[in-house]
């Protein structure tokens, strides 16, 4: 078996940082994770956070940022498929993937005061928004009162506030078919 390389180590190294930060970050929130629970998690050195993010929050910054990478690829299988309700199937799925325990904490909970509301808002713009943003344009067009982008802005709003009261509700199961009827109420001259 050959040797692995500098470069492979250096891309292990990484991994075992973002897979650790991630359970952690998931499991007890930015606030109660110290950094050597990390590196100890990952099993390399303080050493090797510092190397490759800088501190606790810029692995914090790269788990988010990883995190809102696969909910766009998600729902952009979805939007692919080109069936038609784009905006109601998009909507349940988003709702679908906010229920995940990781997505909760680390990127609806954690990422507006970790990393603060602009710099959360970029990110989400460069994944969630800017794909909410493509699939009212499709649908939609441009034309109206407003701009797409502030449509899809306040409708993320919308659905992010709707994604934290289903967390935070007693029957969850009851929150969230309130919550969904309620956005499509809301949205629905949209999905028409």
């Amino acid at each position: 078996m050959p040797a692995r390389s500098q470069q492979d180590r250096r891309d292990a190294t990484r991994a075992a940082l973002l897979q650790a930060g991630r359970r952690l970050f998931a499991d007890r929130g930015f606030a109660a994770v110290p950094a050597d629970d990390i590196v100890a998690a990952a099993g390399v050195t303080r050493g090797a956070l510092h190397h490759h993010f800088k501190d606790k929050r810029g692995l914090f910054r790269s788990v988010f940022e990883q995190l809102e990478a696969e909910i766009a690829a998600d729902l952009g299988g979805l939007l692919a498929d080109g069936r038609g309700d784009l905006l109601r199937r998009s909507l349940s799925a988003f709702l679908d993937i906010c229920e995940r325990s990781d997505v909760r904490r680390i990127a609806l909970t954690d990422a507006p005061a970790v990393l603060g509301w602009k710099t959360w808002r970029e990110i989400e713009s460069e994944h969630g928004l800017g794909l909410l943003t493509a699939l009212l344009a499709e649908t939609r067009g441009t034309d109206g009162p407003a701009p797409v982008h502030m449509h899809a802005q306040l409708i993320l709003s919308s659905v992010i506030e709707g994604a934290l009261f289903i967390a935070n509700a007693e029957n969850q199961t009851q929150a969230r078919e309130q919550v969904e009827s309620s956005l499509i109420a809301l949205f629905g001259h949209l999905m028409d």
